[in-house]
């Protein structure tokens, strides 16, 4: 069973009110809005996931082993179960574009299709969409803190599954990693690959010094040599030694990585060393438990390195490994709908993110609108699908997702780039969904108190 495909991959009570859905004929359209809550330690989000999303939506359908699981598993009706052999998307979708930066409330993803339909997506969208707004909002961080250091996905082996790191390796690259170590991602995303060695091979020979000139002989044009399985310097020196050797060939030493131990000390100690060594264009790369925090330590430091790797903490997203992520009816047969519960308000109607920017070209503020209200300034919420199919030139590539992010994040004012405190979301709410809202509160507590 294909797990990137099978419609299987949802929670059981999407297909439970599908049933009854369809048995009251309640097939109207309807808006669902997917957004994001406030979250600490995040000022803003990284939209990404959106072209998963989408080849999801265009190819879903009920495989015959589905639905016999449909039939066996004793929840469902026969006839459910034949309806839904013919069951597809067929609605519209609109979205953010890939690396749009975004605040909390603000719709990712708005989708406007017959109820069962809109319902039925909720769990796989936001599986989809989440995830990857997740990782890439946290490498986003990684950037700003790296400044001009060129950032590398080292985290696959730890992600939570092999979908999450490739995920996780083009989620990273939209918000501006330079490379990953992760082939499948290289070869389903194009994007750039990189990769060494492990300590293991300087383990695997009987010196540290063999397994250096190996490794260089078999890999002339990407001699990047692993320092720290002994003792730092004394692996800095083996380089150059090596160097020495090699430089008769045309054999030079790109780089050398150190994993472990005070970085910022060993990488000037490395670098003393290296261009001692007349070796003052071999690049320092350091990995081993960085974030955007240890990274922003580093930079502030002035560390002589030119590269930095990361991997658990940003494949698993270690500080926030979760977004408080929803998925809500606001709009049903042309009515508009909100939840009211206590601490989970959300805003009502059909909406549109407005973008306004001051005279220098930073962000000066969002309004969440209704789709019929006349704001100015940069409409966000693009159509991407109709009928259930994308629109043309909706699948962009990933080249302009990352400019696109970059470009976002430097709009960024300060304070909501920072990696502590960041300031409060720059959104406001329209007059018109205010007003809306208020209506909906007030008519809802009418309903539930008839006698006041």
């Amino acid at each position: 069973m294909n797990l990137e495909r099978t419609p299987l991959l949802t929670d059981l009570y999407e297909l439970t009110m599908l049933q009854t859905y369809y048995e009251h004929d309640m097939t109207g359209d309807a808006v669902f809005e997917l957004f994001m809550r406030r979250t600490p330690r995040r000022g803003f989000f990284v939209a990404a996931g959106l072209q998963q999303a989408l080849e999801w939506l265009e190819q879903l359908q009920f495989k015959p082993h589905e639905l016999d699981w449909m039939r066996r598993c004793g929840f469902f009706s026969d006839a459910f179960v034949q309806r839904m052999a013919d069951f597809r998307f067929t609605g519209h979708v609109s979205a953010l574009p890939e690396g749009t930066v975004f605040f909390a409330e603000e719709p990712l993803v708005q989708i406007v299709a017959p109820l069962p339909e809109a319902q039925f997506i909720e769990s796989r969208l936001m599986n989809i969409l989440h995830y990857q707004t997740l990782i890439a909002s946290k490498a986003a961080r990684c950037q700003i803190a790296a400044r001009d250091l060129p950032v590398i996905d080292f985290g696959m082996r730890r992600a939570h599954g092999g979908e999450a790191g490739t995920w996780a390796a083009r989620a990273c690259y939209i918000a501006g990693f330079s490379a990953t170590a992760t082939c499948l991602a290289s070869a389903r995303y194009d994007i750039p690959a990189t990769g060494t060695m492990a300590h293991a091979f300087v383990l695997a020979h009987d010196s540290e010094s063999e397994a250096f000139e190996r490794f260089a002989r078999s890999h002339p044009d990407n001699v990047v040599l692993l320092i720290d399985t002994y003792d730092v310097a004394r692996g800095a020196r083996r380089v150059v030694e090596l160097a020495e050797r090699l430089q008769p060939e045309g054999i030079q030493v790109q780089g050398v990585r150190i994993d472990s131990g005070d970085l910022v000390a060993n990488a000037r100690m490395t670098r003393e060393i290296l261009d001692a060594g007349g070796l003052t264009s071999t690049r320092i790369l350091v990995s081993g438990g960085l974030d955007e925090y240890r990274i922003a330590d580093l930079v502030a430091a002035g560390a002589p390195i030119d590269g930095v790797g990361v991997g658990s903490s940003v494949d698993t997203s270690a500080d926030v490994p979760f977004l408080d992520s929803a998925y809500k009816l606001h709009q049903y047969e042309g009515k508009p709908r909100g939840k009211h519960a206590e601490g989970k308000t959300d805003l009502p109607g059909r909406k549109q993110i407005v973008r306004q920017v001051d005279p220098n070209g930073s962000l000066s503020r969002d309004i969440l609108c209704l789709t019929d209200e006349a704001v100015e300034g940069t409409a966000l919420l693009k159509p991407v699908m109709d009928g259930g199919k994308q629109l043309p030139g909706v699948d962009e590539g990933l080249s302009a997702a990352r400019q696109r992010c970059a470009d976002s994040l430097g709009q960024l004012p300060a304070a909501l780039r920072a990696l502590n405190e960041p300031g409060d979301h720059p959104v406001t709410l329209s007059e018109g969904l205010v007003a809306l809202r208020e209506t909906l509160i007030a008519r809802t507590r009418t309903a539930d108190h008839p006698d006041h």
